[in-house]
């Protein structure tokens, strides 16, 4: 499994967190969508994005909000280098030595970050990445979810149709969201059947690992920086 693919789950999970502490802070602060959006210079639609992890908003709109909050300076330490400073030589091997890891886990709980809704959600993302670029796989999905309907189901023959209106229009984000609504069309899903099962079960792995834990490291290289917990360095 590439490193590349590995993180791309993580990345999706670590981002449902920010938005979900994002979400925490302006409660805390007895702040309401509207006054919040109102302070960043965004709208109540792209400040739920956010809070709903959505990786659609600019790095910008995420900034604004965590200024908002009192928090941007977690970025601002990163960005100064504070966190991974650069020491050549010696001073530099003992640096990348005594750096510690990071470790993130995932559990399969019955909270928001549950790890179905995870799967759910990174299958879905990887499934409307590639109809995107091949349409036979997207005629494909549609041809899926007209023979379901036509096998006499009425309850879930409403979501194969409104599968069908996303899939004509690309109104991607409606089976993307964090929404309930969005949760029972993924559930119902025609579009996941389309995916190769190379990448399904590309997937599928990287989320088991994600379960398993996995140390987010400093060690030297882009090999060792994101490994299972427990595997040796």
């Amino acid at each position: 499994m590439s490193e590349l693919t590995l993180t791309s789950v993580l990345d999706r999970q670590l981002l449902l967190q920010l938005g979900d502490r994002l979400k925490r802070l302006r409660k805390a602060r007895k702040l309401g969508t509207v006054e919040m959006a109102q302070h960043a210079g965004m709208t109540r639609n792209t400040l739920r994005a956010i809070e709903s992890g959505d990786p659609t908003p600019s790095m910008g709109a995420y900034l604004r909000v965590m200024s908002v909050l009192g928090v941007s300076g977690e970025l601002a330490l990163l960005a100064s280098g504070t966190l991974n400073p650069e020491p050549s030589g010696a001073a530099a091997e003992r640096s990348r030595r005594a750096m510690p890891l990071v470790q993130v886990e995932v559990k399969a709980d019955d909270g928001r970050h549950r790890l179905q809704d995870l799967q759910s959600i990174a299958l879905h993302e990887a499934a409307v990445r590639l109809v995107k670029d091949q349409p036979d796989l997207l005629q494909a999905a549609k041809d899926t979810a007209t023979r379901w309907i036509a096998s006499g189901d009425p309850r879930s023959a409403v979501l194969w149709r409104e599968w069908l209106e996303v899939m004509e229009s690309g109104a991607w984000r409606k089976v993307l969201a964090r929404t309930r609504h969005a949760q029972q069309l993924r559930q119902a899903s025609p579009l996941v059947t389309a995916l190769p099962a190379t990448v399904r079960d590309d997937i599928l792995a990287q989320v088991v690992r994600l379960k398993q834990g996995i140390s987010l490291g400093a060690e030297s290289g882009p090999s060792s920086s994101v490994r299972p917990v427990g595997e040796p360095t």
